[in-house]
């Protein structure tokens, strides 16, 4: 069995100069690789919140963990027909479902950010925690595609209530990513985010983030992390979306 694992790895070294994509995905069909999840190369892909919830590790202190080997779930039929951005409808709840979107830095706003306060997500309330937090405010209007990436802004399909840390900390590392690969070429990334609700909270656990560069097959910037909406200090009742501190 051995000495099969050394062939298969040695056919695949030797097109992985011509085919980089091709060996990603034939690493990660053969268990070679690191990845786990598998999908047919004929059709779209799902995140491992909507297909796997099981595999989101729960929470242990930690920002956040790599998924699937830190390598994303995305097939050749992604990278093929997805352009633009593509947001889900809410569900029975009025939860946000995953966002996708093929970037690229023609995409980027070049204005400031405008107001989003008229936009109240699934379990959002005004929190104060003076002293604790940076800006006094447990909740942000957390985008699941920064603005930063495509400009979208008060749209009700793209803002979950996430934390002041998972959304200045946890997810701005992971996006920061991704723009400076932007800003730096002229390729593309294909990129998701999924927020993950466990059974019929307001607000969800994390965010799960995918991303690949295109056209170096994931050489510029490629990760698979879940990252968790929360808060040091406080204690979140993700049913209601109601806090308190940890103290109390």
């Amino acid at each position: 069995m051995i000495v099969i694992d050394l062939i298969i790895l040695a056919v695949l070294a030797l097109a992985s100069a011509a085919y980089p994509r091709a060996r990603r995905f034939l690493l990660q069909k053969t268990g070679l690789g690191r990845g786990e999840a598998v999908f047919s190369e004929d059709e779209p892909s799902k995140s491992l919140c909507e297909v796997s919830p099981d595999k989101i590790p729960a929470f242990a202190g930690e920002d956040y963990v790599e998924l699937n080997g830190n390598v994303p779930c995305f097939t050749q039929y992604d990278f093929d027909h997805i352009t633009g951005e593509v947001f889900s409808d809410p569900d029975r709840l009025g939860r946000c479902g995953p966002a996708t979107a093929m970037l690229h830095r023609s995409m980027m706003p070049d204005g400031e950010r405008g107001g989003i306060s008229e936009v109240h997500p699934t379990g959002w309330h005004t929190a104060r925690y003076p002293g604790l937090i940076e800006d006094d405010y447990l909740y942000n209007r957390s985008h699941l595609i920064a603005y930063a990436m495509t400009g979208q802004n008060a749209n009700p399909l793209n803002l979950i209530t996430g934390t002041h840390h998972m959304n200045h900390v946890g997810m701005l590392s992971f996006e920061l990513k991704v723009l400076q690969y932007l800003d730096d070429s002229d390729g593309r990334v294909l990129y998701r985010v999924t927020p993950y609700f466990k059974d019929d909270e307001l607000v969800a656990r994390g965010v799960e983030m995918e991303a690949c560069s295109v056209e170096d097959y994931g050489a510029g910037v490629s990760f698979h992390v879940f990252v968790y909406n929360y808060e040091p200090g406080i204690t979140i009742d993700y049913r209601t979306g109601e806090s308190r501190l940890m103290s109390d």
